[in-house]
């Protein structure tokens, strides 16, 4: 099978005070749909960077990121904002809505960027909501939601424009557990039933057991992997 995205011996180094600090060291990494992937590791071991990278957030030092069968590491950082839009969603732990927009707004500009507005953006926006379970929620303002509730808005901007990959930077992290289970099953059936691929950056042990596989990072190399037990 192909994967949806792959990195191969990907570095990442930067310069800090003309001493080089080495995040990422030679990493090998394929994503396939359907999967639940979890990057796992302490602070500062990587993880983040790595999945900028995946995300084309960030350029690798070296090595190659390949994003739908094209090589896009080397890409100039004007292309790239066109590969996130096609291919990507992003969940954080902030949320990062806007607090002056609505639920729904705030999926609609999402679509915005990709070239979907008006009644169509309005639409989609409802649609999305509607599948993470807030369709009764659209006229809310941030002010007004649950963290559970603002992260499931948060995943719903993410589906805008139906990307293949989801990359979720630790996003049960600012929630209780109740919440934090709704939104992992959330993004377990992205996954499983739509075919999309998501990885999740964590330090949280509740996921686990929602992955399919987990991939330790340690000093900017993969330590170890491990796939779920059926």
């Amino acid at each position: 099978m192909t994967p949806l995205l792959a990195v191969e011996q990907v570095t990442k180094t930067y310069d800090m005070g003309g001493a080089p600090v080495h995040a990422l060291r030679g990493v090998d990494l394929a994503l396939h749909a359907g999967e639940v992937l979890l990057l796992l590791g302490p602070s500062g071991s990587g993880k983040t960077t790595l999945l900028s990278i995946m995300g084309c957030i960030l350029q690798a030092t070296s090595g190659k990121v390949i994003v739908g069968g094209r090589d896009v590491a080397r890409a100039a950082e004007r292309d790239l904002p066109a590969v996130r839009l096609r291919h990507f969603g992003f969940v954080f732990q902030g949320f990062n809505l806007f607090p002056a927009l609505t639920a729904a707004e705030n999926v609609e500009v999402a679509l915005g960027l990709k070239g979907v507005r008006g009644r169509a953006a309005r639409t989609a926006a409802l649609e999305a909501l509607a599948a993470v379970d807030l369709a009764d929620k659209a006229s809310a303002l941030p002010a007004n939601l649950s963290g559970g509730q603002k992260q499931r808005v948060a995943i719903a901007r993410a589906l805008a424009g139906d990307p293949s990959i989801i990359l979720a930077d630790e996003p049960t992290a600012a929630l209780d557990s109740t919440s934090g289970q709704l939104v992992m099953d959330l993004l377990r059936s992205l996954a499983s039933r739509h075919e999309r691929a998501v990885v999740i950056v964590t330090h949280d042990s509740r996921t686990i057991r929602y992955a399919d596989r987990i991939v330790a990072i340690e000093d900017g190399r993969l330590a170890s992997t491990t796939e779920a037990v059926a």
